[in-house]
């Protein structure tokens, strides 16, 4: 096996394992209990499910900076459907039918991103800035710009730390994360799907002559990048136990550094599922660890912003490099 394919398949673990070991190291009492693990790991879940629908889209070439604004729709359509559906007992039905109101108006924005780019042929960067500004107008708007608060409802238990049932150990929102990261990596190993993905991100041109429908390959990734989002947004929504317009700013960054960080290269054919939930666990323990030492805001900014500019670097060299 080249080097090159050992970094990509093993780097983040590697990664993953300097920095816990790092903070492991600098805060032992409190950072190694099972309890601070727990937590990481619940924390990974939001950009965990978000870096998932990413690495669809960053695969096949293209990238979407709406994601953070899709996440706040989300949780706003979420809460207002569970407010016009339910009184004070949403029961388990109604929770369920707003989930995937929310999930579904995500999709929906992928799929207007997936459209413009495939068939106007306009750059993603521009198309999904723009869709950035839009969805979260329109969370505002749905949301009246203000907080949408629901009744108590099960969707709020499903980023509990302590869960409940306790046999679950942790939080609901991280099993349903290994779920959908181990059909993620089976579509994109397994199937027509995945490997139609990979090739729009290695040559679409090729691609095309191979007889591939490029637009609408293209479109469904940015769909499901949305239905991921969404489901992004559920786990928000939970978190916060309230529907916010303002929720998610600049968590589309944290997203695509998740998926860089995991192997996924810039320029498109590169990624995985696994590595995307690597990077996002990478990020969750570089704030926890940078919080339990009293390492400001600002810092864990300019520190995790330096290390996507390396790991875009180090990608950069291994495409220029023949190890």
């Amino acid at each position: 096996m080249k080097l090159s394919r050992i970094l990509v398949k093993f780097g983040p673990f590697g990664g993953l394992l300097f920095v816990y070991t790092l903070f492991a190291i600098l805060c032992p009492s409190q950072f190694v209990s099972f309890y601070n693990l727990k937590t990481m790991i619940t924390q990974m879940v939001i950009i965990g499910i978000g870096a998932l629908g990413m690495t669809i889209v960053i695969i096949s070439g293209g990238i979407d900076l709406s994601v953070g604004s899709q996440v706040a729709l989300c949780t706003v359509v979420t809460a207002s459907s569970l407010n016009f559906m339910s009184g004070s007992d949403p029961g388990v039905l109604i929770p369920i039918i707003a989930a995937v109101l929310g999930i579904s108006a995500c999709a929906v924005c992928g799929f207007f991103n997936g459209i413009i780019v495939a068939k106007m042929r306009i750059v993603p960067f521009i198309v999904t800035l723009g869709m950035m500004q839009i969805a979260r107008g329109i969370a505002k708007w749905v949301g009246k710009e203000q907080t949408v608060v629901t009744p108590v409802n099960w969707l709020q238990n499903l980023m509990l730390i302590d869960p409940k049932p306790g046999w679950l150990v942790f939080a609901p929102g991280v099993w349903l994360t290994v779920a959908f990261l181990g059909i993620l990596a089976i579509v994109l190993k397994r199937t027509i799907f995945g490997r139609y993905t990979f090739a729009l991100g290695s040559n679409a041109s090729t691609a095309r002559l191979c007889g591939v429908n490029v637009a609408a390959y293209r479109v469904w990734t940015y769909v499901l990048c949305g239905a991921f989002t969404g489901l992004a947004g559920v786990m928000q929504y939970a978190n916060l136990t309230v529907g916010d317009p303002t929720a998610a700013t600049g968590m589309e960054l944290d997203i695509i550094a998740a998926v860089v960080i995991g192997g996924g290269s810039l320029n498109g054919g590169e990624g995985s599922a696994h590595g995307s939930i690597v990077g996002a666990l990478i990020m969750a323990v570089l704030r926890n660890g940078c919080n339990m030492l009293d390492v400001p805001n600002y810092v864990q900014d300019i520190i995790i912003g330096a290390i996507i500019i390396c790991a875009v670097m180090i990608d950069r060299l291994r495409h220029s490099v023949r190890f």
